[in-house]
């Protein structure tokens, strides 16, 4: 009798119509987060991978060719050499700009906007943690190569060209982002030179790609949410 009393008195597992919780607790289920994609896990890896060769090999070639660190442009500065705070400043505004011209481009015309879904789709899948490390190590390796290492030794047109063409995709509809790299090439290569400290360039090009990274991953349609037919 004790024992049936006991029975009645327990409280009964209801039985969760989540499946994503443990029938017997209640309490969400280990099983229930998706396993990251491995092939996005390798393709972050590989990219960080490259940028970190790309940044000691830009090192190594500065170091073989001048007697200036890598940090320096190699010419006077144009305002005199400025603080770290103030190079800091003028990427920040660059790189705010930057990201600002961008959006309307991407908003107010459809080569903008098609090059955008472009971008998307190779970022999809890509976490918020992923896209900031892949912020930070392209915004520091290109900017090494390029403005560091390349600029004092060709001059800022040709780094600024070269630059270009290694953000060239062979499709005419999105041959866009070639001539804005140029352009972003152009304005970074001003900003190390008018500081005279690598800091603005990488800065500004580690807030465009600080924003822009995320916002191309959540635009994928792998992100987007799947609406159940009518």
């Amino acid at each position: 009798m004790e024992e049936e009393d006991e029975r009645r008195d327990r409280p009964a597992v209801v039985p969760s119509a989540d499946p994503s919780e443990d029938r017997e607790t209640g309490r969400p289920s280990s099983d229930s987060d998706p396993d990251p994609d491995p092939g996005r896990q390798r393709f972050v890896r590989t990219a960080l991978i490259f940028y970190g060769a790309m940044g000691c090999g830009a090192l190594l070639w500065r170091m073989a060719v001048s007697s200036q660190t890598i940090f320096e442009p190699g010419v006077g500065p144009l305002v005199g050499a400025s603080s770290l705070w103030t190079a800091a400043a003028a990427g920040l505004v660059v790189g705010l700009a930057s990201v600002g011209i961008s959006e309307l481009l991407t908003r107010g015309t459809e080569l903008g906007e098609r090059l955008a879904d472009v971008l998307a789709e190779s970022l999809a899948g890509v976490s918020m943690g992923d896209a900031i490390l892949l912020a930070l190590a392209s915004g520091l390796a290109e900017e090494m190569l390029f403005r560091g290492a390349l600029q004092p030794a060709v001059g800022i047109v040709w780094a600024s060209l070269i630059f270009g063409a290694c953000h060239f995709l062979p499709r005419r509809d999105i041959a866009i982002w070639s001539l804005y790299a140029v352009a972003m090439g152009f304005a970074f290569g001003w900003l190390f030179e008018w500081t005279g400290h690598l800091l603005a360039p990488i800065v500004a090009h580690t807030v465009v790609n600080g924003i822009n990274i995320p916002r191309l991953a959540r635009r994928s349609p792998q992100t987007k949410p799947k609406t159940r037919p009518e």
